[in-house]
């Protein structure tokens, strides 16, 4: 390592790695901290009454809005007014835990608004991913989730983005005329709808006093979507004590002093999921911070919104997946200006969804030490929509990506031997933890094991078996492994991360073939924008096609699997033949989840005639020497 990442990382009080590790006679290991879980707030509302009364002028949301694009603000203050007045609007409607509010939209301030009076309310919060109506041609996936859950409200920032979506669940339930749609921006042309403003104009009682005051731990605060094997998907009770035991484990291995700065985000990550949702903008909030909600997202084209902000907003704090770090890196490293915006006051970095590459990695440590003087620690955790979200955390300054940490405190983490060598199927047992799927008994009763504990499906390593307080790295879904002709287990998880990152940045996402094959192949999802700028081809003048058969984009590949291959051990490490397709993941196919995550039996199933040709060879199939 160079003489600038030799630099000391930023100086932050982390909780100290105390673990205690019990080993069981059958090679099981549980993990867990020694360190008690503290005290944790009643309800997620109580947040947001603390700082309107502790800190009421400061600024909480702020979100661009109107032709000019210009800042709209709210303080803690006002928005703790008018949360008061959509809980009364929802009291006087006879909301409750048994009638739920449904969102359909992206992140917004009345988005914060409702979800926070929905809370008081005690009426279940149901953020549903956009994608199920703006993207989705059939509305299958919004319409059994309408019909799982049965909503007494339905809200939309604009009835005429929503239009079709509300049209398609009108016609597909009679009673729907009973729901209430609620729009901000334009009512919907073909459903009737109250405004945004009438709630807000609502005149609170005590009676909001006396719903929050009913609020318990097994309050039922939010349904979170996921999606199973099949596509479709499963609402995950999520409870306040389940939010706010999570976010008080989150403040003990991250300390902040009074001193501190207000923490400050700029915050892309989607609500209706659980780590933008819990993780991101109710962590914020639980520390009094400011959101500057980013309409920006890490793909092409739309990422320069998310620069325009930076170039505004200094973060303390700054999260995006390794997509995301790519363009932001390379327009760091061309604007000084931004640069030195972007960390002048920030305190970590943190990434999910994938593993960081190490180039990556270090460029963007190259950057923090040129503008700071520092290294910053890269955060990321580990855990599902059932565990709230977060289990396991990299509380510690580390020079290594793909790191999923040791459990927080008040989480037990089993750890159950899969046969292969040092490889662990991961299990977990916690207050953080769902009592289950909403309406699907059978599914919930298969979640736990005969000890109570959670399966959650996926598979971890440590980093150093003799040391586990070095923590552990993910290794795969344990129900995506499959077998080769020869008998040897693949990896799916472990394989696909390693050469996506191998092949980078040609590759956003990969499904990974061979069962009951001889050799392990792989059907890509191309990075096009990447490829084009690999091609010289920037501004446009090829298809498609001829940008994924260009000859550097081609030698890309080979040369990242070729080296991937040479340093791996055995077949199920090594890929012979690529295809990229040209066909992104079809969210009404069931192939992309709401998390963003690829389903790989769902997407080898629908594409069965792009496996089989793989394999045959030929006319657009990469041969990996």
């Amino acid at each position: 390592m160079d003489s600038i990442l030799q630099a000391p990382f930023k100086p932050i009080d982390f909780l100290s790695r105390d673990i205690k590790t019990d080993r069981r006679a059958d090679g099981t290991i549980v993990l867990q901290s020694n360190h008690k879980l503290k005290p944790y707030e009643k309800h997620v509302p109580a947040f947001l009454a603390r700082w309107a009364k502790d800190a009421p002028d400061r600024l909480w949301l702020a979100q661009r809005r109107g032709p000019g694009r210009q800042w709209l603000k709210v303080t803690y203050a006002e928005a703790k007014r008018q949360v008061d007045a959509v809980t009364q609007a929802l009291l006087d409607r006879g909301f409750g835990p048994d009638k739920a509010v449904m969102i359909l939209s992206s992140n917004s301030i009345e988005f914060a608004l409702l979800s926070m009076a929905a809370m008081q309310a005690r009426a279940p919060l149901a953020p549903v991913s956009p994608a199920y109506s703006v993207m989705s041609q059939d509305h299958a996936k919004l319409k059994y989730v309408f019909d799982l859950i049965k909503p007494g409200l339905v809200f939309v920032q604009s009835g005429a983005v929503y239009a079709d979506a509300l049209a398609a669940l009108d016609r597909a339930n009679p009673d729907f005329g009973g729901v209430l749609v609620v729009h901000v921006d334009k009512a919907p042309p073909k459903v009737q709808s109250l405004p945004w403003s009438e709630l807000v104009a609502t005149r609170p009682t005590d009676a909001v006093q006396k719903s929050i005051e009913q609020i318990g731990p097994k309050t039922v605060g939010k349904f979170l979507f996921t999606s199973g094997s099949t596509g479709m998907p499963k609402a995950v009770i999520n409870t306040q004590e389940m939010m706010c035991a999570n976010l008080a484990m989150g403040q003990m291995v991250r300390v902040r002093k009074p001193t501190d700065p207000v923490p400050v985000m700029l915050d892309w990550l989607p609500w209706n999921h659980t780590m933008g949702g819990n993780a991101t903008f109710q962590s914020n909030l639980a520390e009094g911070g400011t959101t500057w909600i980013d309409d920006g997202k890490p793909l092409p084209g739309l990422f320069d919104e998310t620069l325009r902000n930076l170039r505004e907003i200094s973060p303390t704090y700054f999260a995006n997946v390794p997509a995301g770090y790519a363009m932001l890196a390379t327009a760091l490293e061309k604007d000084e200006l931004l640069a030195q915006k972007f960390f002048r006051n920030l305190n970590s970095l943190a990434y999910g969804g994938a593993t960081l590459p190490s180039d990556l990695y270090d460029r963007m440590e190259r950057l923090a030490v040129k503008h700071t003087g520092y290294r910053l620690p890269f955060i990321t955790g580990w855990g599902s929509t059932e565990t709230a979200p977060t289990a396991t955390t990299v509380h510690w300054a580390s020079e290594r990506v793909g790191l999923v940490g040791l459990p927080f405190p008040g989480v037990q983490l089993k750890m159950v031997p899969t046969g292969e060598e040092g490889r662990y199927e991961l299990r977990l047992k916690s207050v953080i933890v769902t009592p289950g799927y909403y309406k699907q008994p059978d599914l919930t009763a298969q979640m736990f094991d005969e000890e109570g504990f959670y399966r959650i499906g996926d598979a971890g390593r440590f980093v150093d078996p003799g040391d586990p307080s070095q923590g552990l790295v993910f290794d795969g879904r344990v129900v995506e492994d499959f077998k080769l002709m020869s008998g040897t287990f693949v990896l799916v998880g472990t394989l696909r991360s390693t050469a996506v990152a191998a092949v980078s940045p040609v590759l956003q996402d990969a499904v990974v073939c061979g069962q009951d094959r001889e050799y392990v192949g792989l059907l890509g999802f191309p990075n096009v924008a990447a490829c084009r700028r690999l091609a010289d081809d920037e501004d446009l003048q090829l298809s498609t096609e001829e940008v994924l058969a260009h000859p550097r984009v081609i030698e890309t590949i080979k040369r990242g699997l070729a080296g991937m291959n040479a340093a791996g051990k055995g077949s199920s490490m090594k890929v012979k033949r690529v295809l990229l397709m040209r066909e992104p993941p079809s969210v009404d196919g069931h192939e992309i989840t709401d998390k963003g995550y690829i389903n790989q039996r769902a997407t080898l199933d629908r594409r069965k005639a792009l496996v089989d040709r793989l394999y045959a060879g030929g006319e657009g199939v990469i041969e990996i020497d």
